[in-house]
């Protein structure tokens, strides 16, 4: 199926625009979700507000919002007056600077976009897609939408897609809590701790990012679930390991313990995967008998 754009809008640097389209990089919709029921009938439940003052419901045509300047202290706020507030989509996002990608660091990453190119902007497109990889850089700026302003980073996407560019909504300074926040104490590493660490990175090192390797078992248990659910059958709850607290281990000793199991894996590799093939070929095997018993 192909992908639908979600808006139109103009990237602009100096004199030149370019025309293009938006669309969502990431799928929200794909989260599972549950609804809340009474447990009596399972009929799905309605919010209500409860005016904690005078306790009753308070229906939403008398609803207003504030904002809590003081501990229970409020100013209100009228719909007319909060559209006024609001930013104006301009459907241009206004290029200020060009930076080294690098010095971005991605705990400022929001919500990323695709960008692809609309009517007539074919060539300003693959023109600003191939200087912002060749200089590896990448375009800073503002854009307007929803009411709100935002930061944006326009930067070629990765080497699987050369052509490709994406705009990557990012948070502003006051948004970002500061690591120095953190109680963190300055501790000595040793040097040989230090060459037995880097060892086992890399080990363990790859030349890539592949995120085909990575899978969300909670959520392939929880749509598993869900099928046995509709199902009518029951759903057996595993036991839950033992908790146990924090181990106080020697350093140098768990290095020295993770290289050797690293070292030591390829050799026992083919083990695991002839365990985890067995019970998918019994369970085959077994369903022609169940079938057999069925008709019968």
């Amino acid at each position: 199926m192909a992908a639908r754009p979600i808006a139109t809008l103009t990237v602009s640097f100096g004199l030149v625009s370019i025309p293009v389209k938006l669309y969502s990089a990431t799928e929200a919709s794909r989260a599972i979700s549950f609804n809340l029921l009474h447990k009596g009938c399972g009929s799905r439940l309605k919010q209500q507000y409860l005016c904690v003052k005078d306790e009753v419901v308070v229906p939403r045509e008398d609803m207003v919002k504030g904002y809590e300047f003081e501990k229970d202290q409020y100013v209100m706020f009228t719909p007319e007056e909060l559209k006024l507030l609001e930013e104006a989509g301009t459907h241009t996002a206004d290029i200020a600077e060009f930076v080294p990608i690098e010095s971005i660091d991605p705990v400022y990453f929001d919500k990323a976009y695709y960008l692809a190119p609309d009517k007539g902007g074919a060539k300003p497109y693959a023109l600003l897609a191939r200087a912002l990889r060749e200089s590896k850089r990448c375009a800073l700026g503002r854009w307007a939408a929803r009411g709100k302003q935002y930061i944006v980073m326009i930067r070629p996407a990765g080497k699987e897609n050369a052509d490709g560019l994406v705009m990557q909504q990012l948070l502003y300074a006051g948004e970002v809590r500061s690591l120095k926040e953190l109680e963190i104490p300055d501790t000595e590493v040793k040097d040989a701790e230090l060459k037995l660490a880097q060892q086992l990175i890399e080990q363990q090192a790859s030349d890539k990012f592949d995120p085909s390797t990575y899978t969300d078992d909670v959520r392939a248990r929880v749509e598993a679930a869900v099928q046995k659910k509709v199902e009518g059958q029951e759903i057996t709850m595993a036991e839950a390991p033992e908790g146990g607290g924090a181990q106080v281990i020697d350093l140098m000793e768990a290095l020295r313990a993770s290289l050797d199991k690293k070292a030591a894996k390829p050799a026992r590799a083919k083990e695991p995967q002839a365990e985890t093939r067995k019970p998918p070929k019994r369970a085959q095997q077994a369903e022609p008998a169940a079938r057999k018993s069925a008709k019968k």
